[in-house]
């Protein structure tokens, strides 16, 4: 965890700080898991159309793999559109 992010807190007790620490790791492992099931969910979705065999075929692969780059190239650059503008906000206080 990002240790900045409690910067805040410092007037709070140690068992507090560990508390809150914890509790925003898991946060981000939960919001880690759910972008990982919405990829999976939305790209099986979008790629495969038949059950006739037992491995993927080339063209489901292939639709596969582009579908799970641009969806993580876009989650990169939400993130990264969203840490500048906290930056932004910070700079302003």
């Amino acid at each position: 965890m990002d240790k900045s992010m409690l910067g805040d807190l410092d007037s709070l007790p140690e068992a507090d700080k560990q508390r809150m620490a914890t509790m925003i790791d898991q946060l981000q492992v939960r919001d880690s898991l759910r972008m990982y099931n919405s990829l999976v969910e939305r790209c099986f979705t979008d790629c495969v159309d038949t059950f006739k065999h037992k491995s993927l075929t080339k063209q489901e692969e292939t639709c596969i793999r582009r579908c799970a780059e641009k969806f993580l190239k876009h989650s990169m650059r939400v993130g990264l559109r969203f840490a500048e503008l906290n930056q932004g906000a910070a700079t302003q206080d």
